[in-house]
């Protein structure tokens, strides 16, 4: 009776010195945790290696990471080169109301009979000749086409800009959303090395336990297959972190994942009230500040001046034209020196008179190339005029096609402004839901915690079996687990919503 005695009692002080040494090993937990994965995993540069080298490695922000991103994004550089095109067509566009100077020279060898247009002679032998010529001409009026092509193109070119904004809008979203994912992942890898940290320590304890006989081996058993799951689960996680660096990798358009780190902001829960503004103020204010409502409205001033064009094509074209011209001969010649020979008589008049007439032997050059320039200059200046009378129904249709793609612009700007209402009343919806769900997941991780801690103190008196212990610790993770999803989604959401009123996307 004495010896069964002493053995309780041996026993019950092994168990109290093994209670203090597992809360000595509880309080080392989060140092654990590190050190654990770091042996036992192959973690990402984001995690494990890079925990003693992350010092000295840039951390990217969030700011830094969207900035990246929305200038190294095809779309974006896509769209760059399109405002580059509507640059062009608006350049074009102010040309077409300047005059427009043409120049030209030729330089001929004719052979055969042909008649000079310099001597205006025939000749039967080559003869060079040179045209210089300079033309001119200016659209006085043209139904108001040209300027109102010139404002369709400063429209377009417009909307091409407001379309880049809205799209590097849309990749600092994506962005913030990979980057909370990557934050989120990263705690839930922690979350998971602190249980496998946890059940190890209970393992530890329970082997030894059982080596003394105070705890059955099967105890054990189901401890060490917990801390295989746990394991497994913190594989798991880290493949998460993974994957979720991978991802911003890709929307940032970075060569490698490899030695890119994000900074770990100083996460504040939102404090103002999701509901001190309505879904219909937040829509007022992103209907006069979104790029897409702008660009969608940018296109519909567009095609409304393109009608105006299409109808200016039935008014008369008025162009005033001008012209220089000049040239050289080979045959144009020049006196160059006369010899007087004497006179021929020619004939005799009525009167018996004899008709004479001087004989001379002229001399030619060939006229210089300097005094043909001159000589030969011709200038030349109208006014031309065309009136449309039929076209083959070419302007009526260009009329009706251009009406039709202003009422299709009206539409899309009705469709742009509705779909932003039913989005911000979703994003208002989704946050409210969100910031209610958070709040729930407080409440349930502190009746986790309590629950855990009565049980596990209860365990290792031996008041409790393991599988109390694993429901209560895994309530716990899970509880742990859907408050970190329920506090990024909370902030996520409140981030669309200040996206949606303009507010910088900052941390």
């Amino acid at each position: 009776m004495k010896s069964k005695l002493h053995k309780s009692i041996a026993i019950a002080c092994f168990l109290c010195a093994q209670t203090n040494l597992f809360a000595q090993e509880i309080t080392s937990v989060a140092k654990l945790s590190k050190s654990f994965l770091e042996i036992n995993l192959n973690l990402s540069p984001a995690s494990s290696s890079s925990i003693f080298v992350a010092d000295k490695l840039r951390q990217w922000s969030l700011e830094e990471c969207i900035s990246y991103a929305q200038v190294h994004n095809i779309s974006v550089e896509q769209q760059q080169l399109n405002i580059k095109m509507t640059q062009a067509n608006l350049l074009q566009a102010k040309g077409s109301m300047l005059p427009n100077i043409n120049a030209g020279a030729s330089h001929t060898y004719q052979y055969g009979r042909t008649v000079d247009r310099y001597t205006n002679t025939f000749a039967n032998s080559q003869v060079i000749s040179d045209n210089f010529y300079l033309s001119s001409s200016v659209t006085l009026f043209s139904g108001m086409q040209n300027y109102n092509t010139l404002k369709q193109n400063q429209f377009a070119l417009e909307a091409s800009k407001y379309q880049v904004k809205q799209t590097q809008y849309d990749i600092g979203m994506s962005v913030a959303n990979a980057y909370l994912n990557i934050l989120y992942t990263e705690e839930q890898l922690v979350v998971a090395e602190q249980q496998a940290s946890l059940t190890k320590a209970q393992t530890d304890r329970m082997k030894k336990l059982v080596e003394v006989g105070a705890q059955a081996k099967g105890t054990l058993l189901d401890l060490a297959s917990q801390f295989a799951i746990e394991e497994v689960n913190a594989v798991a996680a880290q493949n998460a972190v993974t994957m979720a660096y991978l991802n911003l990798t890709q929307l940032m358009n970075l060569d490698s994942v490899v030695g890119f780190v994000i900074a770990k902001p100083n996460l504040k829960m939102p404090t103002e009230n999701i509901l001190s503004s309505t879904p219909e103020q937040i829509y007022q204010i992103a209907i006069a500040t979104q790029p897409g409502v702008k660009k969608a409205k940018m296109d519909f001033q567009s095609a409304d001046v393109g009608v105006a064009v299409a109808i200016g094509a039935v008014s008369p074209s008025i162009t005033l034209q001008g012209s220089l011209g000049t040239g050289y001969s080979g045959l144009a010649k020049d006196l160059s020196s006369s010899t007087f020979n004497g006179v021929d008589t020619i004939g005799v008049t009525s009167g018996g008179d004899y008709m004479l007439l001087p004989s001379y032997t002229n001399t030619y050059n060939t006229t210089s190339f300097s005094d043909q320039f001159n000589n030969n200059a011709n200038k030349s200046i109208g006014v031309q005029i065309n009136i449309p009378i039929f076209n083959r129904f070419q302007v009526t249709s260009n009329i009706s096609k251009a009406k039709i793609q202003r009422e299709s612009a009206q539409l899309s700007v009705d469709l742009v402004a509705q779909q932003l209402k039913k989005n911000i009343a979703q994003a208002f919806a989704d946050a409210k839901a969100a910031f209610l769900k958070y709040q729930a997941t407080q409440k349930a991780i502190d009746a986790a915690k309590e629950s855990f801690t009565y049980t596990e103190n209860k365990f290792n008196v031996g008041a409790s079996n393991t599988i109390d212990y694993n429901n209560a610790k895994n309530n716990l993770a899970k509880a742990e687990s859907n408050l970190l999803q329920a506090k990024y989604d909370y902030i996520f959401r409140m981030k669309v919503l200040d996206y949606y009123q303009g507010k910088p996307l900052t941390f």
